[in-house]
């Protein structure tokens, strides 16, 4: 039988109240504090564009950059941890005879893989840039993201309208704000073409060369967690950059090895 007064299951002769019956656990109820809180949730762009022209398959070239972006993601994987508040979105471009999305999908870090390249062609690194510049529109760019990352890889001179692509990369806000770094393989990249890509003076940020394999995993694993780190610091997004000055504090890169025997390109 149910009682008529529902009330009647707190009279103090049947069910004395104490505290009891109100001692609420507050761990359970409130929301945790977590990576989603403050910062969190702003997303951080990373490209890598790959140079996959026919250059790069002397000496052992494009296996060497597949092996130095597969050995540096587990790295990637720790700052990306380490910094909640942000979340790494990867991609990755690769041109020769053309340009192409390679990983086209930004893909959080953790369920970032890689698949290997192979070379063949020429070196359209204008039509690259122009690929990365669509994807710094706003939108699909979302205006309270961090500045995006973008690493250019290259051996060789470009056989396209490269300063067309890095007017495209430039003429949006996003381009103007990336982080862009440049590395070298080997020697016959232009350096000053890599410097305009950069866009900031040599004084302040310079392109990498790499003349070995395990030079090139050391530049790209310092990109990709280091810089990384610099970006997604919420110290690095309270001051406001001097005219023509990075938008983020970039960490220095590690200094080559000098006279290396172990130098192939």
């Amino acid at each position: 039988m149910i009682d008529d007064d529902p009330l009647a299951i707190f009279d103090e002769d049947t069910h004395p109240v104490g505290d009891h019956d109100f001692d609420l656990n507050l761990d359970e109820i409130l929301p945790k504090p977590g990576p989603r809180d403050g910062l969190a949730g702003r997303p951080l762009h990373f490209f890598f564009i790959a140079d996959c022209s026919g250059s790069m398959h002397a000496d052992g070239k494009i296996q060497a950059l597949n092996q130095a972006i597969r050995e540096a993601l587990p790295h990637m994987k720790k700052a990306a941890e380490d910094n909640p508040q942000a979340q790494v979105l990867v991609r990755a471009v690769r041109f020769s005879s053309g340009a192409s999305w390679h990983v086209a999908a930004p893909t959080p870090i953790a369920d970032f893989t890689w698949t290997d390249l192979t070379a063949g062609g020429v070196t359209d690194l204008g039509k690259a840039l122009k690929l990365v510049a669509e994807e710094l529109r706003i939108p699909p760019m979302s205006q309270r993201a961090l500045p995006p990352v973008i690493i250019l890889i290259t051996d060789g001179e470009p056989t396209d309208d490269w300063a067309g692509g890095v007017k495209a990369l430039m003429d949006q806000p996003w381009g103007r704000k990336a982080v862009r770094l440049a590395i070298a393989i080997g020697d016959d990249a232009n350096p000053e073409i890599l410097q305009k890509f950069i866009g900031m003076p040599s004084s302040e940020l310079k392109p990498l060369q790499a003349n070995n394999p395990e030079c090139l995993v050391q530049y790209i694993k310092w990109a990709s967690t280091q810089v990384v780190n610099s970006v997604a610091s919420p110290a690095s997004q309270t001051s406001q950059p001097a005219p023509g000055a990075l938008h983020v504090p970039v960490p220095s890169p590690p200094p080559p090895p000098a006279n290396d025997p172990s130098d192939v390109w």
